[in-house]
């Protein structure tokens, strides 16, 4: 009995090891089949995560490139653009250079026509055409309204002693192109030169004397603009050619405030 009581404990334990060892085994293989799956599952998501991730790669990568073709293109239309702006400065530059070469070209032109004038070359054709222009200028004035010139000489006058030089000269062309040959003309055209002068402009102001001399010769502002011819290339350093006019103002206009002034600054330049 005895013996038997010592073999049934070993039994029991044998038996529960046996029974436990098949529940273990069961459950470790469900649950390997559990994780295989889940394996799998998992696998298929990052195959699935690699595409996705290569698309966007591919994607960035695109956009860079865009980017990057963008940039070149805007590159060159920065270039263009600042061509654009160096030729428009050329283009400036050389307008400016032809206009003060035809400045130039112009006072030239004067100095030759007055020295053939000095000398008495072309007088008689200045002459004619200076008592055509003061027919023409007569014949016209009987059509103009006195009040009307008056006014808008006036008006531009006041801005011309306000000093609004480049306001004064508009309004004095305009008051010109209006009343071209009227008795204010020449003191229009006179007050145009003056302008210039003032602005120490003086080739352009000897240009606009020089209209005044040859636009109504028979008009008291001449000796005015001969006198500012003088000064105004005296100012310039060209004493040669301001010393020819001061002689002339003497010598047309003796005996009066332009020749004294004239004559006084003659003597400065000995």
């Amino acid at each position: 009995m005895q013996g038997l009581k010592k073999k049934i404990p070993i039994i029991l334990v044998l038996f529960l090891v046996s029974v436990l060892g098949c529940a273990t085994t069961k459950d470790l293989e469900r649950v390997k089949g559990d994780l295989d799956r889940k394996i799998q599952v998992l696998k298929e998501e990052n195959t699935n995560l690699r595409k996705d991730v290569e698309k966007i790669n591919e994607a960035v990568a695109g956009l860079r490139k865009g980017q990057a073709e963008m940039g070149a293109d805007i590159t060159e239309i920065r270039d263009e653009i600042q061509k654009l702006k160096g030729s428009t400065e050329g283009l400036r530059k050389e307008t400016a250079v032809l206009k003060d070469l035809k400045e130039k070209v112009d006072i030239a032109s004067f100095k030759v026509n007055f020295i053939e004038n000095f000398l008495g070359i072309g007088k008689k054709e200045n002459h004619a055409e200076g008592s055509e222009r003061g027919s023409r200028a007569s014949g016209k004035n009987s059509l103009k309204g006195k009040v009307d010139k008056e006014a808008v000489y006036a008006a531009a006058y006041e801005v011309f002693k306000e000093g609004k030089y480049e306001k004064s000269r508009t309004d004095f062309h305009n008051f010109l192109k209006q009343y071209p040959n009227s008795e204010y003309s020449d003191s229009a055209q006179f007050w145009i030169g003056e302008s210039y002068y003032f602005e120490k402009k003086y080739e352009k102001a000897i240009l606009e004397y020089e209209k005044v001399v040859k636009g109504y010769p028979k008009g008291n502002k001449v000796p005015y603009a001969l006198l500012k011819q003088g000064l105004s290339f005296q100012m310039l350093g060209d004493k040669s050619s301001a010393r020819l006019i001061l002689q002339q103002v003497m010598k047309d206009y003796p005996n009066t405030n332009q020749a004294r002034i004239a004559r006084s600054k003659l003597i400065e330049m000995q």
